[in-house]
């Protein structure tokens, strides 16, 4: 399978996605629910994935899709998969709620328990995030201009660390798991894909995130991440995986820019961001 033949068809998809977003959003008018799991869930969610799934259904019929709306999908069954779709139709949905535009539809395409391909797409600002394996990590602008982005390359001692954090978080959960003898920049975000693909074009150093979320949050910006130079790892600063446990939750995780800093130094005074996880 050639992923470059892939890209744009997805890419469409995630557009559309967004675009159904969207107008939901600009209308002002939705249903919202609460789920098992205490989180909440719109009508614009629901509308996305079943954009989503029936889409990349239709591109690709031999690869299954999983779904945040939809990921019910026993172990067992999804185990045997060697390839497959894993989506998030709409990433930052309190930020939906709460009307603050940061958020996102997340494809990525996972092989051997590695994303291979992400796509993320921004539908208030337009702007669209993608990679693939081995080819790089690029950025379409709302003009459609295509350019390829970086992590940061950083300077210690002399630049300050620009941390992404979540406007929904404490930032305190946050500011003690960093070396207090070093200066930090806070930038808050809502879509915690849109705040790793803040590291990836270079825009902060990293995103700590503290808190529960699914293999579906990270898998699309892993690959672009990595293709940008960075990585995400857990608390341990070991990769994250998919699809090899019963659950789908994601450990504690960061997403790191430039990796030539010392990052075990930074993040883990005293082993503080050490966890159990």
């Amino acid at each position: 399978m050639e992923l470059s033949h892939l890209i744009p068809s997805v890419v469409d998809i995630a557009r559309a996605s967004g675009q159904v977003i969207l107008d939901i959003y600009q209308r002002g008018q939705f249903e919202k629910h609460i789920k098992e799991d205490n989180t909440p869930v719109t009508s614009a969610d629901l509308a996305a994935h079943k954009l989503v799934v029936e889409r990349l259904t239709e591109l690709t019929p031999n690869i299954p899709v999983l779904s945040e709306e939809d990921a019910t999908v026993p172990f067992k069954e999804r185990s045997k998969w060697d390839r497959y779709w894993l989506v998030d139709p709409l990433d930052g949905t309190q930020e939906f709620i709460a009307g603050s535009g940061d958020f996102a539809t997340i494809i990525a395409l996972v092989e051997g328990n590695q994303p291979i391909m992400g796509v993320v797409y921004a539908p208030v600002s337009g702007v669209v995030y993608y990679a693939y394996s081995g080819k790089g990590a690029w950025k379409i602008t709302p003009e459609g201009e295509t350019v390829r982005i970086s992590t940061h390359k950083h300077e210690l001692p002399t630049q300050s660390i620009a941390v992404a954090i979540s406007r929904r978080q404490d930032i305190s959960a946050i500011t003690n798991r960093l070396d207090p003898a070093l200066n930090y920049e806070l930038v808050p975000l809502g879509s915690a894909a849109l705040k790793a693909c803040l590291v990836a074009e270079g825009a902060v150093d990293c995103y700590l995130r503290l808190g529960p979320t699914g293999e579906w949050d990270t898998a699309a910006t892993q690959c672009i991440v990595e293709e940008a130079g960075g990585r995400i790892v857990n608390t341990h600063l070991n990769p994250l995986s998919y699809n090899e446990r019963d659950t789908l939750e994601n450990p504690n995780f960061i997403t790191l820019g430039d990796e030539s800093l010392p990052w075990a130094d930074i993040l883990t005074p005293d082993n503080r961001l050490i966890d159990a996880q």
